[in-house]
């Protein structure tokens, strides 16, 4: 390499990696190890942990087995299987055979899981900074969102402490979202077919896609429904093939998440009124209210305008909607919206309330949703246990005051779906 490629190369270095931001850095990916190896959440994490273990055994993961003797745990007894699209599945297989497969620890086996959340978590950081600096706010700015991800309590605690992947489909959706606008179209439905393929969430994110391409020339909305049909197919449905997993337990449950209650969602009281968070009867038509909300928010979205800014909101506003109107929202898939919210908050379109609800009432939600506790299970069992026994004690205040948080939640998040639709107008036809 000649010296003006070396000399290049270290200006690319410094302008991504100033010598003053090294140091905080590194501080925040010190932190995600720390928490990655000790915490994990006694649901999702041992599931994910059993996943890793039967596609890379090649077993369908759809199957639910007592793996108690695998991993010589109890808490791998009486599981239910993975509920995610085999994306996931396939990246967990991998982890395990170069982490748990070799060395049998199950604290290692748990952070390696945890390696390409903080890969995105500091990725997520870099591509909001980069998009505040190309929209024309100054260093101080961008930094300061910057810094905001690196040691978000909310980041680090469903992430890393929790375990979930929400800042990886936060961080493919982001970047499909700047490719879009760049016209970097099939490149841009395959990250966002690859989110989805992770988790669903981030499905409204393509019917603002389609009305942003919906206008000559168009091969650009041709292309992109191409592109992102043909990933959406080796992501989700060829691994089925290729692993030879029977989909029936998926099949005859494919209604599972819309015939449950609970979470960040306007049916949070659901549980508390009966004792429970299954639907009954006719009820579980609640659990499709989010599609006809997503599709007139559609027809309230602007067409025509062709700014970054505009996607954003618009993005953010069917998201939005998604989650108000589901009748299940898990407080972590709030991740998706969080750097979407920052970015537009630091850019003064939204006020900085709504930034601060984002964040702040999940964790104060979560609380009570006894989800604290349950991240002891790699290293405390026993104390979990013996927390979960004694906040049981207290069930109808927890719900009730779980209820109470969800309802400025509501307020908040309709009223950013009023701000960024406010003065637009439907699509064509």
């Amino acid at each position: 390499m000649s010296a003006d490629a070396h000399s290049s190369l270290a200006v690319r270095l410094h302008r991504l990696f100033p010598k003053e931001d090294v140091s905080y850095l590194l501080a925040s990916l010190l932190l995600q190890l720390i928490l990655g190896l000790w915490l994990g959440h006694v649901y999702d994490q041992r599931i994910f942990m059993a996943t890793g273990y039967l596609v890379a055994t090649r077993q369908n993961p759809y199957i639910p087995q007592d793996l108690t003797a695998i991993f010589n745990h109890t808490a791998f007894q009486g599981m239910t299987s993975i509920g995610y699209p085999p994306l996931w599945p396939l990246i967990l297989g991998f982890i395990y055979q170069l982490s748990y497969a070799p060395i049998h620890n199950l604290l290692i086996y748990n952070l390696a899981i945890k390696l390409p959340v903080i890969i995105a978590n500091l990725s997520l950081a870099y591509l909001v900074r980069d998009i505040l600096n190309k929209l024309g706010q100054n260093r101080a700015v961008s930094r300061k969102a910057w810094f905001f991800l690196l040691f978000n309590p909310f980041v680090l605690y469903f992430t890393i402490a929790w375990g979930q992947f929400d800042s990886l489909v936060a961080l493919l959706t982001l970047a499909s979202l700047v490719l879009l606008d760049k016209q970097k179209i099939a490149i841009s439905a395959i990250l966002l077919a690859i989110a989805i393929a992770l988790k669903p969430t981030p499905i409204p994110v393509v019917l603002v896609a389609l009305v942003y391409l919906w206008e000559p020339p168009w091969h650009r909305l041709f292309r992109f429904l191409a592109s992102f049909a043909i990933s959406m197919f080796t992501f989700c449905i060829l691994p089925f093939i290729i692993m030879n997993w029977d989909a029936s337990p998926i099949l005859l449950h494919w209604n599972a998440h819309f015939t449950v209650s609970g979470g960040m969602s306007f049916m949070t009281f659901y549980e508390l009124v009966k004792d429970t968070y299954l639907l009954p009867g006719m009820w579980w038509l609640l659990g499709f209210a989010w599609l006809p909300a997503i599709l007139l928010g559609m027809l309230l979205i602007k067409t025509g305008s062709r700014d970054f800014i505009t996607l954003l909101k618009q993005s953010l506003a069917l998201i939005l909607i998604f989650f108000l109107t589901r009748t299940w929202t898990s407080e972590q898939n709030l991740m998706l919206i969080l750097p979407m919210v920052l970015i537009l908050t630091y850019l003064g379109g939204l006020p900085k309330i709504c930034l601060t609800a984002t964040w702040v009432l999940p964790l104060i939600f979560t609380f009570f949703n006894t989800s604290p506790p349950q991240l002891l299970f790699p290293v405390l069992p026993e104390l979990m246990e013996n927390l979960l026994r004694r906040m049981d004690v207290y069930r109808s205040g927890r719900l009730a005051a779980r209820m109470i948080v969800v309802i400025p939640w509501q307020i908040i998040g309709w009223w950013m779906v009023v701000r960024c639709l406010r003065k637009t107008k439907s699509i064509p036809g």
